[in-house]
């Protein structure tokens, strides 16, 4: 009786093991390939871009960003209202294609996909508190493109 219990806890933590969920990186880990770094000259040129072609933009907002992650960036700087209940919350990076951060150092944000009666794939990653860091998505965290918003910045 006792070999046959002892057979299925070890096969059970057998199974936890394998299952469990291991970090992609280490804090050591260079920024991963999964984010594209955006240079400062390149997000100047990008707003310049913007504002010669009458885009509403924020100050040094790249052109990459959808007209819609702009409204987003106006709402996290200015603390809210979000049209979505979910914006705000942590965002897990369960994936590791973030830089391990202390769990609730990333927040998630909605970008509005016209058209859409759902929330799509479009958002906004911040880290810290007021964000220090900014990340654009827009396959559902599949990829991120890092991104300045500028100098400006609030407290949630």
């Amino acid at each position: 009786m006792r070999k046959p219990l002892l057979l299925v806890v070890a096969l059970l933590l057998v199974a936890v093991a394998l299952l469990w969920p291991r970090p992609t990186t280490s804090p050591d880990t260079p920024t991963p390939a999964s984010i594209t770094p955006t240079s400062q000259s390149a997000i100047e040129d990008d707003a310049r871009r913007a504002s010669a072609s009458g885009v509403d933009t924020l100050p040094a907002l790249p052109g990459f960003l959808p007209r819609e992650a702009h409204d987003t960036v106006r709402l996290i700087l200015q603390g809210g209202p979000y049209a979505h209940r979910q914006d705000g919350s942590v965002f897990g990076n369960r994936e590791g294609r973030l830089p391990r951060k202390p769990r609730g150092y990333y927040r998630e944000y909605t970008v509005d996909t016209p058209g859409l009666d759902h929330r799509g794939a479009r958002r906004i990653v911040t880290g810290g508190d007021p964000p220090e860091i900014w990340y654009y998505s827009d396959d559902h965290y599949d990829s991120f493109r890092a991104f300045e918003p500028g100098a400006q910045g609030t407290r949630r």
